[in-house]
């Protein structure tokens, strides 16, 4: 069982403002910006380091390891590769996100490649990407999902199966896989999809939760919820996704115990 409640929720969030662990993110250049405004408004420290020359020694000192390729190229896919065995070799949680995978062949056998010389910690992707990786029919539009989140599920469970990690398949509702537990978060708001780069950042508060968090599906389950909070009181009277923007980032910095009592939404039917 996966268990999320605004207990554990708090609690990790708390351990992270205190903390405040060094994630290490290897992303793209589309969102590294409101990647690292949200760890910093989290409590996190966000580090972008792609080259070749220092990624084992950044790893050396994060705490988790978020790799998002979305700008992919082969100097990045090298010095990602390099980072993925270090973080291994060192027990270093890692994240994978694999933008874009399906919408290309290259793009899709890069990350298949990668989680099979190193399993990650973690696999977090709209329902397309997560098809792809499982080897299933996917339709993409470029890095976005034409695929509903739930038809991915069972692709997700043949990951974890093929590989022990926690596969996390985003859209308007979540589900966080892990053997036979499914938890599914309902958390979210309609408009997060117009603003480029929201999916990035659920992976790098992945990386933030698992660097504090030992149950990695819990991790994930609750880094999702608080993605999802923060995304509705953003949306509260915002006009548009510019103004969501900029309010999510500020809802991660004021996010109390009072808001995931009042939003919480877990468990239901698909």
């Amino acid at each position: 069982m996966i268990n999320v409640t605004p207990d554990g929720i708090m609690a990790s969030v708390r351990k992270i403002r205190e903390m405040s662990p060094l994630i290490h993110n290897i992303t793209n250049y589309v969102v590294m910006n409101t990647t690292a405004n949200a760890l910093l408004a989290l409590g996190a420290s966000p580090v972008m380091a792609h080259a070749k020359e220092e990624v084992r020694d950044m790893v050396s000192i994060a705490r988790a390891l978020v790799i998002n390729l979305g700008t992919l190229s082969q100097p990045w896919v090298e010095s990602a590769f390099m980072a993925a065995e270090e973080a291994t070799a060192r027990n270093v949680p890692v994240v994978i996100d694999p933008v874009g995978a399906g919408a290309t062949p290259y793009r899709t056998k890069v990350f298949r490649d990668m989680i099979l010389a190193f399993p990650p910690t973690v696999i977090r992707g709209n329902a397309s990407e997560i098809m792809a990786l499982s080897m299933e029919s996917a339709t993409t539009k470029g890095v976005d999902s034409t695929d509903p989140s739930h038809q991915a599920i069972e692709g997700a469970s043949r990951l974890n199966k093929e590989l022990g990690s926690v596969v996390c398949v985003s859209g308007e509702i979540d589900y966080v896989v892990h053997g036979a537990d499914v938890a599914t978060i309902r958390n979210g708001h309609p408009m997060m999809p117009r603003v480029t780069g929201l999916g990035c950042t659920a992976s790098a508060l992945c990386g933030a939760f698992a660097a504090v968090q030992p149950d990695a599906p819990r991790a994930v389950a609750e880094a999702m919820a608080v993605m999802g909070i923060a995304g509705e009181m953003a949306a509260e009277d915002a006009p548009g996704p510019g103004t969501l923007q900029v309010r999510f980032i500020d809802a991660l910095h004021r996010l109390e115990y009072s808001h995931i009592t009042k939003l919480l939404k877990v468990g239901g039917k698909s």
